[in-house]
């Protein structure tokens, strides 16, 4: 990805923080515990410059706090009496559209839960290094797919629905 000439200032600490902040921390207009201001269907990415996408030493911080804040959402959700889907996408190549997503029922669009068809359990990924880091996930339902790019979805079978 090409940002110009312009340098960006503080990686070193951006990278620090990485492993430290917590996203939900600073997000006020989500409340897992309120269905009446909790938008339904909705989703983060954590590389939002794309810096994953120059190399996967750049990209793996990111990849472990978008894990890392799957987690925090499945411990948060525990009590909820809603049903609901949490997953997580990652493309083979585009680390700043791997994107965490919680999926609910909306009285608008009826595709819940959301149903995944022509995914397979055998990597489609071209990126050994994505792949490597996938493999040593434990715990995670992996399905595996292609549309414009490759990519991974990922689910806990015990957090919400499952596909």
């Amino acid at each position: 990805m090409d940002r110009g000439y312009k340098k960006h200032r503080g990686l070193r600490r951006y990278y620090q923080n990485l492993g430290v902040t917590n996203v939900f921390d600073k997000l006020d207009w989500l409340d897992l515990n309120n269905p009446k201001t909790r938008p339904y269907n909705w989703h983060l990415h954590f590389d939002t410059w794309g810096y994953g996408d120059e190399s996967f030493s750049r990209r793996e911080p990111h990849l472990d706090k978008l894990f890392r804040h799957f987690d925090i959402v499945g411990e948060r959700t525990k009590d909820l009496k809603d049903e609901f889907q949490l997953y997580m996408v990652l493309l083979d190549f585009s680390s700043h559209s791997d994107a965490l997503f919680f999926h609910e029922p909306n009285p608008n669009n009826s595709q819940f839960p959301f149903k995944v068809s022509d995914l397979q359990l055998t990597s489609t990924l071209k990126s050994q290094s994505l792949n490597d880091y996938i493999d040593n996930l434990e715990g995670y339902e992996k399905r595996y797919g292609v549309a414009d790019e490759a990519f991974c979805l990922l689910y806990k079978k015990n957090v919400g629905l499952f596909f």
